[in-house]
């Protein structure tokens, strides 16, 4: 995150999981507190405390329209609080949405005014600064906004931007969904390890630290996760047994695709 790509103002709306992990991942990133303020009339106590602790306006009377406006409230709430999210968004304001299914149209049509709109896909693993974001801006973006949407969404995790906004779908079929692909592989590991004979809880804790062991190496190596599997599956032997079962036709490839074409099928809809 490049201190001269943050905004000079920026107004986060929806201050929850996703909201507070971004505001986090800014402050961690150098964004000072002064210049945030945060709408939330159910803010939680810890961020409450966070923003007295950090000079941030929480729910300030009437602010001015921001450099960058962040919405990170449910998706089904944006219809009622639009009349109040509308003064918000001046033209020169760089919209960011991370609402799932709402499009840049959708939004546009609820933010008059707006012009330069940023949609955002983050993923759980942003709430510890790990996230994958697919991102897309609408034509009006300009440079300089499109740098300062990357500085903010960066500071979750990783970000890929997008030539087509109707991309999205494919983003939430993949990195959207996709940790709760993962947990159900470690939860599906665990039944299966018990099944085998292990005591339930050594099951769980072996299949929790493979999964997640197994992660931290694919973030590590440089090496395609491919010649990863590779390196672990000796010819003849028991990994090579496993993956005989897994990698059969109807077995955990064609099943996934099926899964993330389900997924990428049904953001559709809800985008409408």
């Amino acid at each position: 995150m490049t201190a001269s790509d943050l905004p000079a103002s920026l107004v986060l709306v929806g201050a929850g999981k996703m909201g507070g992990a971004m505001l986090e991942g800014w402050l961690a990133g150098g964004l000072d507190g002064s210049r945030i303020a945060v709408v939330d009339p159910g803010a939680s106590p810890d961020m409450t405390a966070l923003c007295a602790a950090r000079g941030i306006a929480l729910n300030p009377a009437d602010p001015a329209p921001p450099e960058a406006l962040v919405l990170a409230i449910k998706p089904q709430g944006l219809e009622a609080a639009a009349p109040a999210l509308a003064p918000l968004a001046g033209p020169d304001t760089l919209v960011i949405s991370v609402l799932a299914g709402k499009t840049v149209a959708n939004l546009k049509a609820r933010l008059p005014r707006a012009r330069a709109v940023v949609r955002a896909m983050p993923n759980l693993p942003a709430s510890i600064g790990r996230g994958a974001t697919g991102a897309a801006a609408s034509p009006e973006a300009s440079e300089r906004q499109r740098r300062m949407a990357d500085a903010l969404l960066s500071g979750i995790g990783l970000v890929e931007w997008l030539a087509d906004e109707s991309l999205i779908d494919a983003v939430t079929a993949v990195s959207g969904s996709g940790p709760a692909y993962v947990f159900l592989l470690a939860e599906a590991l665990a039944a299966a390890g018990a099944e085998a004979g292990l005591p339930p809880d050594i099951a769980a804790r072996l299949a929790r630290q493979t999964v997640a062991g197994a992660g931290a190496l694919l973030a590590e190596s440089p090496l395609d996760p491919g010649v990863l599997r590779q390196n672990v599956t000796s010819p003849g032997g028991t990994t090579a047994a496993a993956l005989g079962v897994l990698m059969a036709e109807g077995g955990l490839p064609d099943r996934l695709r099926e899964a993330v074409a389900a997924a990428k099928t049904r953001s559709a809809e809800l985008s409408g």
